[in-house]
C-alpha cells in the first residue's frame, strides 16, 4: 500500500482552514477524496495536487 490517508480535520489543519472548509472542498470537486463510511478520507496525492493547482 504505501498510500497515506488524511481525514478532512488533519487536512484542515495542514492548510490551516476551517474542517468545514475542507468539506465544501471536496463536495466542490476540488479536493478529491473518498468515503470510508461516513468520513471523508484524503491521500496525499490528492492533497498534494490540490495545493499545486491552488495555490498562489
Amino acid at each position: 500500500m504505501g498510500k497515506r490517508l488524511y481525514t478532512a480535520e488533519q487536512v484542515s489543519k495542514i492548510l490551516q482552514v476551517h474542517h468545514l472548509t475542507v468539506l465544501k472542498l471536496i463536495k466542490q470537486k476540488k479536493l478529491k477524496a473518498v468515503k470510508v463510511g461516513r468520513v471523508y478520507r484524503i491521500t496525499e496525492a490528492a492533497l498534494n495536487t490540490f495545493i499545486d493547482n491552488y495555490s498562489t
